[in-house]
């Protein structure tokens, strides 16, 4: 490993892809650390039975503008554009098209509230409608969306994701995942379970201690999660303390994903969708054959996501088997067994799911995203204004992290300027 390179990556999730593509023949010599012993981050496909299961992220949102569907074209990966199942109910299972309507209807209105006449206090909760029989299913919805519950969720910061997404929701059959690690621009130097130790600012070039040896790159681009860079898995030189408690008003939601698979004749159709129960805050939402795989695909969000956590896999493959079985009826039970589950919680280098906005703390993804002395620059799902929680946002922040960096390496030559420092 070269030991003064121009620019090191921290992290190869998303974000650090974006960075390194935009550096890709810019000149400046690259290379990307990663913790874990393999690429991607959050965007995680495993190849289980032969199908592709996406353990992270699996719907490219916003797709009529997000940048990895060109990506993916470029590429020659598949992009099955079929709308989702999202929001209907199977057959009306557990939640007769009377209740459907109201719980949708709750949520609509309380989404108008949150965008037209947000509540002074910028917490999500208090938009919501004091006498509303749908609570626990707008805070499951919260969890699935947010990680977490309204009560700790930025009104604000809502509204502006809600605001900039669309209604394009697609796939990559072949796994998100892959597709992202698949973008790795070739030539790339990549350093798979890599350990950043501890970060130093002495003399004009920046140290990083890591589990390999010492680096002393010109400049660095820091992708790690709100959770990592509020923590103390790496030590943080203190001019990074207003970074650092961004980071905390940017904390990580509890997200996971488990996944079971189907055998024998049974009643489930592809493409099918049923939330769990709607009157359970912690229910779980599950996607029946996505892309006709013999699977059932089972968010967890918030409440949901911390039981599955504190409880462990088997545990909750037995209440999303519960949940089906309440559903479908007892004898679907003998079809179904446990297949696949994250651990974004336990992830030591990650810690969590994405990140969202403490009340009245929105203003903490700018003071994050911004450069720190013209040699460290920050990336991330969470230092983007609307598209924080997604791949492509993250992607979108690493190619801004790295034009930053770009500009502050070349601005003897062209006269380019702007550091900002704590």
């Amino acid at each position: 490993m070269t030991s003064e390179p121009d620019i090191v990556i921290i992290g190869a999730g998303a974000a650090g892809i974006g960075a390194a593509r935009r550096l890709a023949g810019s000149g400046l010599s690259t290379i990307v650390l990663e913790a874990l012993p393999r690429p991607g981050g959050r965007g995680f496909t495993r190849q289980i039975s032969g199908m592709a299961i996406d353990l992270g992220c699996g719907w490219l949102h916003s797709a009529d503008r997000n940048p990895w569907v060109g990506i993916a074209e470029e590429l020659g990966i598949v992009v099955d554009r079929r709308r989702s199942a999202w929001g209907s109910q199977y057959r009306e299972l557990g939640f007769p098209p009377s209740d459907h309507i109201a719980a949708q209807t709750e949520f609509g209105a309380w989404s108008e509230r949150i965008i037209d006449a947000p509540p002074a206090s910028d917490i999500a909760a208090e938009a919501l409608d004091p006498n509303g029989r749908w609570t626990n299913y707008l805070q499951a919805l919260s969890g699935y969306i947010s990680g977490d519950e309204l009560e700790r969720i930025s009104a604000k910061d809502y509204a502006a994701y809600d605001e900039a997404s669309t209604e394009y929701n697609w796939r990559a059959p072949a796994g998100y995942g892959a597709l992202i690690t698949a973008a790795i621009p070739q030539g790339q130097a990549l350093h798979l379970s890599t350990r950043v130790e501890s970060i130093g600012l002495d003399g004009s070039r920046v140290t990083l201690e890591t589990s390999a040896g010492t680096l002393r790159p010109r400049a660095v681009i820091v992708t790690c999660s709100t959770n990592i860079l509020s923590g103390d898995t790496i030590r943080w030189p203190l001019a990074l303390d207003p970074w650092r408690e961004a980071a905390c008003r940017l904390p990580l939601g509890n997200n996971e994903k488990i996944y079971l698979e189907i055998n024998g004749k049974n009643p489930f159709e592809p493409e099918t969708h049923v939330i769990g129960d709607p009157r359970d805050a912690a229910t779980g939402s599950y996607y029946i054959m996505p892309l006709g795989l013999p699977v059932i695909e089972c968010f967890l969000g918030g409440a949901g996501a911390r039981k599955a956590a504190a409880d462990g896999a088997a545990a909750a493959y037995e209440r999303a088997t519960d949940q089906i079985v309440n559903l479908f009826g007892s004898s679907v039970r003998s079809n179904l067994k446990p297949l696949a589950a994250s651990d974004w919680a336990r992830t030591a280098s990650i810690g969590g799911g994405y990140s969202h906005a403490l009340p009245a703390q929105r203003e903490a993804r700018g003071i994050l995203a911004r450069p720190f002395d013209n040699r460290l620059f920050f990336a991330g799902e969470a230092t983007h204004a609307t598209d924080f929680s997604t791949a492509h946002g993250a992607y979108k922040s690493g190619r801004r992290a790295a034009e930053e960096a770009i500009a502050a390496l070349t601005a003897g030559a062209s006269g380019i300027s702007g550091a900002v420092s704590g």
